[in-house]
Order: structure tokens, then sequence, then C-alpha cells
């Protein structure tokens, strides 16, 4: 048996003891170090995702751990281990596989919402799924590699180029990390966020961010660019009021990169994309380079993933943790720290 978190019903999460059987062939099973608690986790809390989370459901996909077992047939693995986990297993068949986008697989098994999580002290996942972390790189920084190769993703999917200039619309946990990832990249980037907190973080990380409520972002926009507006705009805010602002303040021929998971549709702006032929891009989820890149900028500091943790709490403690995180202003990332024996991270 293994400690778990679980979600049961809407805004209610328990702790609780879970069955924990040897891996299978294919398969091995980790400690959980850390495990970050992230906005398709509230979106789950709130009962928002009960169509597709069946109760009760462990949850939890931005971790780092260690190899404790092996399964048969697992070669290049062994106990001791440092690894986060890619959650994404896909049926190899459906005709996104058989194009090539197997990352978003028609009968995607998302794991850590369609099946287990890793909040929990011992967990079951297929040896396809394992990136190996550096040794170098502490494990609670680790926790952050999963939303980096989110952030990854994203610049590549919006093509972002060398001097570029780059709005983002929400400066969240990932909002930060899309624009440090299009920063390294070589665009100039500005950050539109609503929360006092989080522009100061923002900020104290060398970004320049305005403040929608106090500040004519459109305006500031033509004033940065001579008039022309900017190549790229993130829309990572999930409001609608973001929506308008990320196609406002796109030049011709801009590209909106579509992030954040909206609940329901949006009015948009349509005869300004006819009038300067913009393009809108959806993005989600990773592949396998997102994630190696991933590794690398947190390993080597790019993404400073320790200003990023607000808190770490113990796994018993996860389930008050969601509901700080509903707050969001005050908080940027929450980590849950799922065993005792954390040596080497």
């Amino acid at each position: 048996m293994t400690l778990a978190v679980r979600y049961t019903a809407a805004r209610t999460l328990d702790t609780a003891a879970v069955d924990a059987p040897a891996p299978g062939p294919g398969e091995v099973e980790l400690a959980p170090a850390y495990v970050g608690i992230c906005g398709t986790d509230l979106h789950i809390f709130h009962g928002d995702m009960d169509a597709r989370v069946a109760a009760p459901a462990v949850l939890g996909h931005e971790m780092s751990g260690r190899v404790v077992r092996v399964g048969p047939g697992v070669e290049g693995w062994q106990p001791g281990d440092a690894v986060t986990v890619m959650p994404l297993r896909w049926d190899g068949t459906c005709p996104a596989c058989r194009a090539g986008h197997q990352h978003i697989c028609q009968n995607l098994d998302f794991i850590g919402i369609d099946s287990p999580g890793a909040m929990q002290q011992r967990w079951r996942v297929p040896a396809s799924t394992l990136i190996r972390l550096p040794g170098s790189l502490a494990l609670d920084r680790a926790a952050l590699v999963e939303p980096t190769a989110v952030a990854v993703h994203d610049v590549g999917r919006a093509q972002v180029r060398e001097g570029e200039k780059v709005v983002v619309v929400g400066g969240g946990p990932v909002g930060v990390l899309i624009a440090l990832v299009a920063q390294a990249a070589g665009a100039e980037v500005r950050v539109v966020e609503l929360s006092t907190h989080r522009r100061l973080l923002a900020e104290e990380l060398g970004l320049t961010v305005w403040d929608p409520a106090a500040d004519d972002v459109p305006e500031l926009v033509r004033r940065w660019t001579g008039g022309a507006g900017a190549e790229v705009a993130f829309e990572v805010s999930g409001a609608a009021g973001g929506v308008d602002t990320a196609v406002e303040v796109l030049g011709v021929r801009g590209r909106l990169c579509l992030v954040a998971i909206h609940p329901r549709p949006r009015e948009v702006n349509l005869h300004r994309f006819f009038w300067r032929e913009l393009t809108l891009v959806g993005a989600r989820l990773y592949d396998r380079s997102d994630f190696e890149k991933a590794v690398a900028l947190v390993a080597d500091g790019t993404i400073p993933a320790e200003r990023l943790i607000s808190k770490v709490v113990p796994l018993t403690e996860a389930p008050a943790a969601f509901g700080a995180l509903e707050g969001g202003g005050d908080v940027m990332k929450i980590l849950v720290e799922c065993a005792t024996d954390t040596t080497g991270a």
C-alpha cells in the first residue's frame, strides 16, 4: 500500500492508502519526491472535468523522483536514477498518431488525469515515459520541468524568432515560463498580469510587466513597436478580456498562440483576424524533445525554478494546498513533497 492524494468529488480531496502492485512488463516503480499542483489539477478539484476523471482519482503529473524497481523487460534504468515523467500514453493507431502527432493522440491517456497520477509515495508508469535528470539538478527544481516543457512547446508552436516582440497575457506559472523561454530564444517580451504579487515576481526575474487595470496595454504596445504591433501574443489568462487583449496587440500577420484552457466559448474579433491577416495556433502538451530542452533550461538556470516555488507541503497537507491556490494572486507554484526520505534531493 502507498499513501496518495485522491480527488473524490467536486472540491473534495482526501489522503488514503491505495494499492501499490509491483511493476509489470515494461513498467517502472517510482518514488515521487515532489509534485507540482497545476491549473489542470484545480480544474479537476472544482469538478469541471468529472466527465473525464473517474473518482476516486490520484492526481498529479508535474513531478520529479527516483526509480525504485524496474519491471520485466525494462533496460537502461536502475534503482536510484533521478527522473521526471512525460505523462502521455498514446495508442499509436489513431489518425493523429499515424500523422506523427502522438502527443495529441485522439485516444490519449494523460497520466494523472485519465489514469493514476504522481501524488503518491509509489507510482507505476511505463518506462517509455521516463526522462532522465542530471545528477546535479535538485529534485524540487526538477518538478518544474513539465510546465517548462509546456512553455517550450508553446514557444515552438508560435515560431518565436530572435528579435521579435512578444506579449504574454497572463503572468501565472506557465505565462512566466513562456516569457522566460521566449526571452531565451532572443525575443523582446512583455507580460500582462493583474496580480500585484505575480507582477513583482516577474519583474524580479528580469521581465517587463504591465498591469492591465492601470495601463492601456494596446497603447503601450503601439509605442513599444513604433505602431507596428507585436509579432506574437500568447493567451495564458483563460479570461475573455485576455483574449481581447491578445488579439488587439498583434500587428499585421501576427501570431496568436492559445495556451489557456477556456471552459466556455469566447467571442473573438474575427474582423481583426481578417484585416491584419492574423494566425491563431493552439498549443497543447509537448513531445520528448520539448521535455529534453526543458530539462536543460532548468538545469542551467535559464529557468530559475527555485524562484517560482512559493511553498512546499507534505503529502498529508496537499488537500489544504489546493484551497490556498484558488486565490491565485499571492501564490505561484506549490509543490507536494511525497516522501520523508528525499536523500539526494
